[in-house]
């Protein structure tokens, strides 16, 4: 999610198991502690263009770093003056609560983290809700600010405003996958009624209230790709996408199979100029772009440029024209 949802919910936590104790300072502390595993953004211009794939929602996403930063993170705050009477084991849980239910929220998105590593490299991304949605943050952000701004730290009610925004936030959560199951439905329905065969079906949310969705159904040699809207409960259109599996042959292995797990099997390639380009779909879905003639899946891409002795250069940009469709 957005890095003002994460400190808004890290805020949250700390509220609701440190605001009674320390006030104001447990929401400042629970946003910090709640941005945390988005710091390993800043380590990305030290990596490589094929490294940084791995980078975010990497090790700093994991449940590991979860319980062994939130040792540090209750030690730091067990030196701090106004802390040194809560208990550390209230800190550490403070703690592995900022850091676990970030990197759990991210799970919700199309990008997924990569929950357990060190032992596997599986990314957990459940596509159910927009990277950006005021329908989960809002409520959480009213709840936060109501509790802090309107309640002293001893009233018997400061709880309330906050537990009540993490409450409507979770549902709305929870809504998302149940929703997730019908937009599933009405995909496979309208494939079923235009004759289309697949085998795999992604199905990602965009832009606020989980109303707008695209569909991504794969079948042996496409993809093909239509958009959804709650409201106008309109007939999908698909637009079909040769996934163009022998562009890969001849390039290097590791860096084929990274960008096919990358994308959990819902990419496709194209040949452009003596480059060949990778669409990803589970991590990037902006709409078809046409430009006359040439459609393409979505927005980002990232190019190969094959070089002797098979090496190659790697690199990343986006569709900026285009009619969306």
């Amino acid at each position: 999610m957005d890095s003002l949802t994460q400190a808004t919910l890290g805020a949250a936590i700390g509220e609701a198991i440190l605001g009674k104790k320390i006030g104001r300072k447990a929401a400042i502390l629970g946003a910090i502690g709640g941005t945390i595993p988005d710091l390993d953004v800043l380590l990305t211009p030290f990596f490589s263009e094929f490294q940084k794939i791995s980078i975010h929602r990497g090790y700093s996403h994991s449940i590991l770093f979860c319980l062994l930063g939130a040792f540090l993170f209750a030690y730091f705050l067990s030196r701090i003056k106004r802390a040194k009477e809560i208990s550390f084991q209230r800190l550490w849980l403070f703690s592995f609560l900022a850091l676990f239910t970030h990197v759990l929220l991210d799970a919700f998105t199309t990008y997924g983290t990569q929950l357990f590593l060190p032992f596997t490299d599986w990314r957990v991304s459940f596509d159910s809700i927009n990277i950006v949605d005021p329908f989960y943050t809002v409520p959480l952000l009213l709840g936060v600010l109501g509790s802090v701004f309107w309640y002293e730290k001893q009233s018997k009610k400061r709880s309330v405003p906050n537990s009540v925004g993490l409450i409507i936030s979770s549902l709305y959560l929870l809504f998302t996958l149940g929703n997730k199951q019908h937009i599933e439905q009405v995909f496979s329905s309208q494939l079923a009624a235009q004759n289309t065969p697949y085998f795999s079906l992604l199905t990602v949310p965009v832009k606020v209230g989980n109303v707008t969705w695209y569909g991504v159904a794969k079948d042996k040699n496409s993809l093909h790709i239509g958009k959804y809207s709650m409201l106008k409960n309109n007939k999908i259109e698909f637009h079909s996408f040769p996934i163009n599996e022998q562009l890969l042959a001849g390039l290097d292995d590791q860096l084929t199979d990274r960008m096919k797990w990358f994308a959990q099997g819902f990419y496709t390639v194209a040949a452009k100029d003596g480059k060949i380009r990778i669409y990803n779909m589970q991590c990037d879905m902006q709409g078809v772009r046409a430009f006359g003639d040439y459609k393409a899946p979505t927005a980002f891409f990232f190019e190969i440029l094959p070089k002797e002795n098979g090496d190659y250069e790697l690199s990343s940009d986006m569709e900026q024209e285009g009619v969306i469709q």
